[in-house]
């Protein structure tokens, strides 16, 4: 990772680490942008969902509104901040399926346990990584969901490799990314982007270190505009 990476991941986690103080203070963690195009304008209700989760939510869409979850898949959020994406997941898979929540914000993982508790969700985990190497087993996921965080990587290829690894072969994507107002400075700018991916079945694996030659060798779908 380039000197100029680990500036951008600091960025990031530095606008996203003083978003989760923000929504904990009881305040949307609002980032300057038009409010239609951000957080809590893509969601239905989130009445039912803890505060924090709601006022975490920095969201330029609602991949779990379009995601094909089924009881008893494995879904992988990435970028999953407060957790809203991830305990939305977790009702519609059910007891018998798990969502893993991945995020390199300390402040965020707290927030997003602390809001998991609070929701009585024990089908959900929130792990400490970054995106371009998930801290997940192979073929670990039925289901991968984003939420207006990929456009914020500085290395996108290795996010859409490391979540291919981590796919099952059944495995379905759906994305929403586009940089959010307050981190424009830290990626390049896109367009909002969905896609959808489906490919064969496989039964999902605990959270465990990966070959590193698998990893790098795996090829991964490109989203479509």
């Amino acid at each position: 990772m380039s000197a100029n990476d680990d500036t951008i991941h600091r960025d990031v986690r530095s606008v996203y680490a003083a978003a989760a103080r923000t929504a904990e203070s009881g305040q949307a963690a609002y980032d300057g942008g038009d409010p239609a195009d951000w957080g809590l304008a893509h969601y239905d209700t989130v009445d039912d969902l803890p505060t924090g989760a709601a006022l975490a939510s920095l969201g330029c869409g609602n991949p779990v509104a379009v995601a094909d979850l089924h009881p008893g898949d494995v879904v992988l959020d990435l970028g999953s901040g407060g957790g809203i994406d991830v305990l939305l997941s977790a009702r519609r898979v059910g007891p018998t399926g798990y969502v893993y929540g991945v995020d390199m914000t300390a402040e965020m993982l707290v927030l997003a346990r602390r809001n998991a508790a609070e929701a009585g969700a024990i089908n959900v985990e929130f792990l400490e990584g970054q995106i371009e190497d998930i801290p997940l087993a192979a073929e670990s996921a039925d289901v991968v969901i984003s939420n207006c965080v990929i456009n914020l990587s500085p290395d996108r290829p290795a996010v859409a490799g490391s979540a291919s690894v981590t796919s099952s072969p059944r495995t379905t994507s759906r994305l929403s990314s586009a940089p959010s107002a307050a981190c424009a400075s830290a990626a390049s700018p896109e367009r909002p982007r969905s896609a959808s991916t489906r490919q064969g079945s496989a039964k999902p694996a605990s959270p465990t270190s990966r070959s590193p030659s698998r990893r790098t060798s795996e090829a991964a779908s490109t989203p479509r505009s």
